[in-house]
């Protein structure tokens, strides 16, 4: 693989006489000229893939590129070079095979580890000698495993409390939740719901029976995201509160008469005293 590189132009400057260029040079003087810059291409990457560290706005020509691993350009630390009269390709000690240097100055780096994370220094011999040095880092990262939901119960009465974790082996990820399928982020959450400092635990209290649903989580990092399984939750309505104004308790009376003697026809107009004990026995409904 070689990158190539178009001939570059300058641009002429306009002339309208003499008077309108001297203001032309006095208002713009010189354009400045883009300065080298190099960038890592893409600065976060997925542990086994391929990053290039990009040379920009080369305008003049370089005797010498020299890559180093750190910020220290220690001959310990070179990892190529390339002479650009001679297109010779020397390799140095931080060589580790998996490293492709360009004739613009690029530098190609295959299949990287977590190893590979951190700086790199450009270091080029300009066309007038002068010495210019860069530059750039990138980072490795592990793609995220998938995560898994505990929950404290799957089922659980209204006006109860319910946590779920979203539990996950990686490190430096962000944890996000959903609920049937939408980020909650989006959706917003009650003040019945509670998230730890970290996000990996979800609490409602008191559930409610518009709780009820299927929950996820879903952890990320620079450069992968990954889903846990749903985790469906259910609610027992216990219909109204017993507080509820519309809920009435239900009371049946019964009556039971006890003669303590047989009755006898009443001798005047007035009817007898009857031995009678009325019993009223409260049952209320559940």
């Amino acid at each position: 693989m070689e990158l190539s590189s178009a001939p570059l132009h300058k641009g002429q400057l306009p002339w309208r006489g003499l008077l309108l260029a001297a203001s032309l040079l006095i208002y713009w003087s010189s354009p400045t000229k883009a300065q080298v810059s190099v960038e890592a291409v893409p600065p976060h990457v997925a542990e086994g893939a391929n990053v290039l560290l990009l040379v920009h706005n080369l305008t003049e020509t370089v005797h010498v590129f020299y890559w180093y691993k750190g910020e220290n350009r220690d001959s310990s630390n070179e990892i190529a070079r390339f002479i650009t009269s001679t297109s010779e390709i020397t390799t140095g000690p931080a060589y580790s095979g998996r490293e492709s240097i360009y004739p613009n100055g690029s530098l190609l780096f295959q299949n990287v580890t977590q190893n590979d994370t951190g700086a790199y220094t450009l270091h080029m011999i300009m066309e007038n000698f002068d010495l210019k040095t860069l530059s750039v880092q990138f980072h490795v990262h592990q793609p995220v495993t998938k995560p898994s939901i505990e929950v404290s119960n799957t089922t659980v009465k209204e006006m109860d409390t319910v946590s779920l974790t979203c539990s996950s082996n990686d490190t430096g990820i962000s944890i996000h939740w959903l609920f049937n399928g939408s980020s909650m982020a989006l959706l917003g959450l009650t003040d019945r719901m509670k998230l730890s400092l970290d996000n990996s635990t979800l609490s409602i209290n008191p559930v409610r029976r518009e709780d009820a649903g299927e929950y996820q989580c879903e952890v990320s990092n620079a450069v992968s995201s990954e889903r846990s399984d749903p985790i469906q939750l259910d609610i027992i309505d216990l219909g109204p509160s017993d507080n509820s104004p519309n809920k009435v308790d239900e009371v049946a009376y019964t009556v039971l008469s006890i003669n303590g003697q047989t009755p006898k026809p009443p001798t005047s107009a007035l009817p007898s005293p009857r031995s009678t004990e009325t019993v009223y026995s409260e049952v209320k409904k559940q």
